[in-house]
């Protein structure tokens, strides 16, 4: 019996001996596996605080809410029942309007809505949008704004009035008088701001006032409408919450310092889908600076239009490197006085080169109006240059108009629609080619009418429109629709095209080049 418990302990003795050699074994192995070793004088890297940064964002708001008011209006609009063929049709405010007023009711309504503003002067000058205290349809301010100022035992708060607006960045500025030193918000410099900073946004969405919500930059300099509506709209996008109710508030940084004014936000609910967009402070600034001083923003202008993108098949095809392509100048503007032309590229302003359409709108509209300006340009590949007077940009107004006139009985044909471009052409009748040369100021009458465009043809990549009038193909007049199949023949592989249209809206012409190259 002792025999046996002697054999059993000895026989775990050398099974864990074993098992320890074994392991032993495999260890020396892993570690001899290893071809680094260990790094004792590495510090580990700490988690990130998110502590420190709650205690940020709460100093920030709390200096900031003081700030940030609640902006209520009330309008009297006029209210029709429009009757729409099927329900797809209707529009969102027509299903509360069929939910809660099922007779249409037409005649005067009462308007109420809401928004938001930061306080820049103790003395009670708030910046806010200008759509939310302006009828944007009519360009008339709200019939009464009613600002609810944080903390304020007021439950009524006070009335406001609109001491300026400018529509041209959806900016405004009203005055309320609390009958007190109110806190004011200090603007920061919003070009600074770098893609993925934090920012806080503080408003009043949904008329819940006091709201912040937090975010980053997600991108600067956003164009969200294109064209000419856009040119003094270049936003810094961001994905704090910012919702119905948010617009005229401010976006900051973590300093605490106003960088933008919530303006808008790309959505397809109506509410946020985290991509929202703000009005820089250093435009903001111009503009507030502008309004408090005469009332209104006053902005230079020469009085030409360009395509606000830089095209190097366009460029290369007026032999420059870069500069923006004059597509139209406005009768009776500083530009036409001054000599300059359809075509020529605008290369320097006061001998700084100009690189594409933000910079000459920039420089030109900063400039004071009268003020003469050296403009270098490139007329049929040679620099020229002008003296150039900075008007007003609000009387600098283009009405290029074109009779409709039928009469006077077809200069040729249809094309066949074929061809390199991919488009089916109509003459102009001979009443519509002198007026349009005479309204453009074109050497003699040309141009035919674009009646289709194929899908996916070259003209289609370019941009051209059924109605467009083509004027020029590479710089060489489309007099017939014979003239514009000839030209079209010689277009091959692989060459620039440039085109000279006529585009009709409202019965105004605005003169555009599109340019590519021919795959």
């Amino acid at each position: 019996m002792g025999a046996r418990r002697y054999l059993a302990a000895l026989a775990v003795v050398v099974t864990l001996g074993v098992g320890i050699a074994i392991g032993t074994i495999v260890s020396r192995g892993v570690r001899a596996a290893r071809p680094f070793g260990g790094a004792p004088d590495a510090r580990p890297l700490p988690p990130p605080s998110p502590v420190e940064l709650s205690s940020s964002f709460a100093k920030v708001a709390e200096a900031v809410e003081p700030a940030v008011v609640n902006i209520n209006t009330e309008s009297m609009v006029s209210v029709s029942r429009k009757k729409f063929s099927s329900p797809d049709e209707a529009p969102f405010d027509d299903f509360f309007d069929r939910l809660f007023r099922p007779e249409g009711p037409q005649g005067d309504l009462r308007q109420q809505s809401l928004g938001s503003g930061v306080i820049l002067d103790k003395s009670g000058y708030v910046l806010t949008n200008y759509h939310v205290v302006m009828r944007d349809s009519e360009d008339k301010a709200v019939d009464r704004i009613r600002v609810f100022v944080y903390g304020d035992e007021n439950p009524r708060g006070y009335v406001a009035k609109l001491v300026g607006a400018d529509k041209q960045t959806d900016l405004a500025v009203i005055k309320v008088d609390a009958g007190r030193a109110l806190a004011a918000a200090q603007l920061g410099d919003s070009d600074a701001m770098r893609v993925g900073d934090w920012v806080l946004a503080v408003g009043s969405p949904f008329g819940l006032e006091s709201t912040v919500t937090a975010g980053i930059i997600s991108a600067k300099m956003r164009d969200i409408e294109g064209g000419q509506k856009s040119q003094f709209k270049r936003f810094l996008q961001t994905d704090a919450a910012i919702n119905p109710g948010n617009s005229g508030g401010p976006l900051v940084n973590l300093a605490g310092q106003v960088i933008g004014i919530n303006t808008a936000i790309a959505t397809r609910r109506g509410t946020s889908d985290g991509v929202g967009f703000a009005m820089p402070s250093n435009t903001a600034r111009k503009v507030y600076n502008s309004i408090i001083s005469t009332g209104a923003v006053r902005r230079g202008a020469i009085g030409v239009q360009f395509l606000n993108q830089t095209n190097p098949a366009l460029l290369r095809s007026f032999g420059a490197e870069h500069g923006v392509v004059v597509n139209s100048v406005e009768p009776g503007s500083p530009a036409e006085r001054a000599g300059l032309k359809i075509g020529d590229v605008i290369i320097a302003v006061d001998g700084k080169p100009v690189s594409g359409g933000d910079q000459l709108v920039s420089v030109v509209s900063d400039s004071e109006v009268g003020k003469k300006l050296n403009v270098d340009f490139l007329r049929d590949r040679k620099r020229m240059s002008a003296a150039v007077e900075v008007g007003d940009r609000n009387k600098i107004v283009g009405e290029t108009r074109v009779a409709q006139n039928e009469s006077g009985g077809p200069r040729s044909g249809e094309s066949s629609g074929g061809g390199a471009l991919g488009v089916t052409v109509r003459s102009l009748t001979h009443d519509q080619a002198e007026t349009l040369a005479a309204k453009l100021h074109l050497a003699s009458p040309q141009g035919v009418r674009v009646t289709e465009v194929k899908p996916d043809s070259f003209a289609e990549e370019l941009g051209v429109e059924a109605g467009d009038l083509v004027l020029s193909i590479n710089r060489q007049a489309v007099t017939s629709v014979d003239e514009f199949e000839r030209l079209q023949a010689q277009l091959k592989s692989g060459m620039d095209v440039v085109l000279l249209v006529a585009r009709q809206n409202e019965g105004t012409y605005t003169t555009l080049f599109l340019a590519d190259r021919l795959p």
